[in-house]
């Protein structure tokens, strides 16, 4: 089996990228002759089909990025296999997607919103992605690196440190979790609320937003904010400095965050749909808040970067929902237990890492890849 791999490539600490790198050292490490290159770079992928010749293109994206991963290896006779995320609404290119034989994606929920918006189901099937569980992994409290972490970001040994990450820290539920945070504060041991974003001028608005909110709740002294670019490298040692990693997300088609917690052996909040689904398990690894409101649109302007040449509108028989809001009672309810009771912080994390490693780790999800490719593709 020859394998090439489009993706964000050298990779970026984004969440695709890491995907598809994880992917790519997976497949390389149980030997198998794959190599790697950046899916928006035509040149160098048209040099890999000229003398690699692969059996498969597997491209890490979302369907916007068909002309790249889909059009570009069907344009010189190579088999693409996409690997997808949700963003919403399947806007175009239905009919190149429901032509391909085989179609990824990254949960049981992404290929729900495939389906329902015209995708055939029968072609699709889910594989996660994977989790670097040698690099993830518990630290103890006391480890030179994960104090570390703490002094810099000026929390104390006797505090409780609550995480979230992602590209701004509202998509991730932090303001659900600030709002919770302010039923509970009086009731809760001390704690320190850090959001982790990347810094970005869409980022930049979004956090004054979720900052005046912190002040409005008069939790302002409890948030923090860290907004510096960082590595992958330094990821394993944020998420274990943190007591609880908190991502009832608003729209989660898989939740890497949340399984790295997971392998770190930290108890997560999450809510109880999506992608998290797949991959936590409630009052095993995780607490799962119930979903509170659905947010519906019944029309969306789209552009370029849905495959359209001009600006248009598309108006929807029936709406469709476009985010999730997790409830804010339940999130404090499980987050109150959580803090007031290390032992349960402990048992669940230690279950958490046991669940990610048997199923999420990075080797495990490359050779599914490998089992879905022989199985469905008739390609050894």
């Amino acid at each position: 089996m020859k394998v090439l791999v489009l993706y964000d490539y050298p990779p970026s600490p984004g969440g695709l990228a890491t995907q598809g790198d994880l992917l790519y050292r997976g497949l390389l490490e149980l030997g198998v002759d794959v190599h790697a290159v950046n899916f928006e770079s035509a040149q160098e992928k048209e040099w890999y089909y000229r003398w690699f010749k692969p059996d498969v293109v597997i491209g890490v994206g979302y369907w916007g990025h068909t002309p790249h991963l889909i059009l570009h290896p069907k344009h010189y006779g190579i088999l693409p296999v996409p690997w997808l995320v949700a963003d919403g609404y399947i806007a175009n290119y239905q009919e190149v997607l429901n032509e391909l034989p085989l179609i990824l994606v990254t949960s049981k929920w992404v290929k729900e919103m495939y389906v329902r918006d015209g995708i055939k189901p029968e072609n699709i099937e889910v594989l996660p992605v994977g989790c670097d569980t040698s690099s993830f992994i518990p630290f103890d409290k006391n480890d030179p690196k994960i104090l570390a972490v703490r002094e810099a970001l000026g929390i104390s040994p006797e505090q409780l440190m609550i995480l979230t990450v992602g590209g701004d820290a509202a998509s991730k539920g932090a303001q659900e979790v600030m709002q919770a945070m302010s039923i509970i504060d009086t009731k809760a041991p001390e704690w320190k609320y850090v959001c982790k974003v990347w810094p970005q001028p869409r980022t930049k608005a979004q956090n004054q937003i979720d900052l005046e909110m912190a002040n409005h709740l008069g939790l302002e002294k409890n948030i923090i904010y860290a907004t510096n670019k960082i590595s992958r490298n330094f990821m394993p040692y944020l998420i274990g400095a943190c007591d609880i990693y908190a991502a009832p997300s608003r729209l989660e088609g898989f939740g890497m965050p949340q399984v790295e917690a997971g392998a770190c052996g930290k108890p997560v909040i999450g809510i109880r749909a999506m992608g998290m689904l797949d991959t936590l398990i409630h009052e095993e690894t995780a607490f799962l808040a119930e979903v509170a409101r659905k947010i519906v649109v019944k029309e969306v302007k789209l552009g370029k970067e849905s495959g359209f040449e001009k600006k248009q509108k598309v108006e929807f028989d029936i709406p469709r929902t476009v985010d999730y809001r997790a409830n804010i009672q339940d999130i404090a309810d499980y987050m109150l237990r959580l803090m007031e009771d290390a032992e349960l912080r402990e048992k669940m994390g230690t279950k958490a890492r046991a669940h990610i490693v048997e199923n999420f780790d990075y080797l495990v999800v490359a050779q599914k890849f490998i089992n879905i490719i022989q199985e469905k593709l008739g390609i050894n």
